[in-house]
């Protein structure tokens, strides 16, 4: 959360935190105060009001897949607000990158193109995830033709 961030920008962040503080402390005083409604209301507030504002306010994190240079991916969580911009800037940083090792000598021209190809069939997060299950897969055939002992042991 950025310094600068104006009350409204905040309650926005929070709002899930805000809405279950407030549910808790009102069902809370209820039961302290011996009023017969706060069972009821605990549950409203945990089973509805809680969960609407949070659909309503927080953005939903989404997995990102971050391949290393030796070729490992491994999974971060991102904040989902501004991630159509930072998913755009993360492709153009990374095909930047790339291009820069091209230039520089270290990747051949088939380690380019096979980056490349990978960096662009890779551009969200569930197309990475659908390209890494292909790899998989497509490594257990090349292993199952390698060694036709183990696929007879299966």
């Amino acid at each position: 959360m950025a310094d600068d961030a104006t009350l409204s920008e905040r309650f926005r962040e929070n709002a899930s935190g805000i809405a279950a503080t407030t549910v808790t402390g009102v069902w809370l005083a209820a039961l302290l105060a011996d009023f017969g409604w706060w069972l009821p209301f605990m549950l409203f507030g945990y089973i509805v009001i809680v969960p609407v504002v949070s659909m309503l306010f927080d953005e939903e994190s989404e997995l990102i897949h971050v391949e290393s240079e030796s070729g490992s991916v491994r999974v971060e969580r991102g904040e989902g607000a501004g991630r159509d911009e930072r998913r755009s800037e993360d492709t153009a940083d990374a095909l930047e990158r790339l291009r820069t090792r091209y230039a520089e000598g270290d990747l051949t021209d088939e380690q380019f193109e096979r980056k490349l190809d990978r960096l662009l069939a890779t551009e969200t997060p569930e197309d990475a995830a659908e390209w890494t299950e292909r790899n998989r897969e497509a490594k257990r055939d090349r292993e199952a033709v390698r060694d036709p002992e183990v696929e007879r042991e299966r």
